[in-house]
């Protein structure tokens, strides 16, 4: 039914002021788990060097003659030098002048807002080079930028792929080769215990695991799935934990992750035995202004460690 005639109605208004929240709520994938659980460490150059070391084979048959002279010497091999190039992440603003003079809901000034936002994109933008299948890259003065490995291409010993796929890993004067996808396949417990076993071999001891959302999903049915539900005192209520996290295998505990970062490969880590280099620090410096702007660049150079990529393995080629 219409309103009567003559009756002032709303879309007729003129001058109703807007009802506008003095908050601006942000909606995005902040999760960067990997970058909170390994180690940082200082670096000198944008080279980054470290030795790498191994014990021989174990020998039942290791046997001497009793008074016997020693005339021929085991073999004393030396450790092997491996390397990654520190990357420069950067974003960068200009804002101007008329802007920053704005009044304006849910901050205090855009250049703040502006300038928290690209240093929060940053460390978005260095999680996912970590997580990723992306080799170093050497630079070319003004044509190539110099990049850092990702723990998917550093980690060749221990990793299974899909038909046709091939291991990346570090090769010499500090680039590291990304691998090769294959056919990709169904996420099975088979898949994970066939890695565990190979790492136990090998003197791995794995903690902390990381999938997508999806594979998270897959990988929760697993049966080596600690119980969901937690003994209760019996005068209390039982608790039923949300997430089955936690993995038992025959060589220990393992923690599951989703990873926002991760679509087709599960990674799995001692965290121990990675890190992040820093050369430079995440720092913001103001530009200088040509105009009637306000200019500023945020940066930090980092590399991605991997002190001995034994210590984790891949399971490639997810679908």
């Amino acid at each position: 039914m219409a309103a009567p005639t003559g009756t002032l109605i709303r879309s007729a208004f003129v001058g109703e002021r807007e009802d506008l929240e003095d908050t601006v709520y942000r909606v995005a994938q902040e999760d960067r788990p990997i970058t909170s659980m390994i180690g940082k460490v200082k670096v000198k150059s944008v080279l980054h060097e470290w030795q790498l070391d191994t014990l021989a084979n174990r020998d039942p048959d290791n046997a001497a003659y009793e008074g016997d002279d020693i005339t021929t010497y085991d073999t004393n091999t030396q450790p092997t030098r491996v390397g990654v190039f520190a990357q420069i992440f950067d974003n960068s603003g200009s804002i101007s002048g008329t802007a920053m003079e704005a009044d304006l809901a849910g901050r205090e000034t855009e250049l703040a807002r502006q300038k928290t936002k690209k240093g929060v994109e940053l460390l978005n933008d260095m999680e996912s080079r970590l997580a990723a299948n992306k080799a170093s890259v050497a630079e070319t003065p003004g044509s190539v930028t110099r990049k850092t490995a990702g723990l998917l291409a550093w980690i060749a010993t221990n990793d299974t792929m899909g038909a046709s796929g091939a291991s990346g890993g570090w090769s010499s004067g500090g680039v590291v080769a990304a691998a090769t996808n294959g056919t990709q396949r169904t996420l099975t417990e088979a898949l994970l215990k066939a890695v565990l076993v190979t790492g136990f071999t090998s003197g791995a001891r794995y903690k902390a695991v990381f999938m997508s959302g999806t594979h998270k999903q897959i990988a929760s049915s697993f049966t080596g799935i600690a119980d969901i539900r937690v003994a209760a005192n019996p005068t209390e209520q039982a608790t039923i934990v949300a997430g089955a996290d936690r993995y038992m295998s025959d060589f220990g505990a393992l923690d599951f992750y989703p990873h926002p970062d991760l679509t087709r490969d599960m990674l799995g880590i001692n965290p121990e035995f990675f890190a992040i280099g820093t050369y430079r620090g995440v720092q913001t410096k103001m530009l200088a202004s040509n105009g009637d702007n306000i200019k500023w660049q945020t940066l930090a150079e980092k590399c991605f460690i991997a002190k001995n990529e034994k210590q984790g393995f891949v399971i490639r080629d997810l679908l």
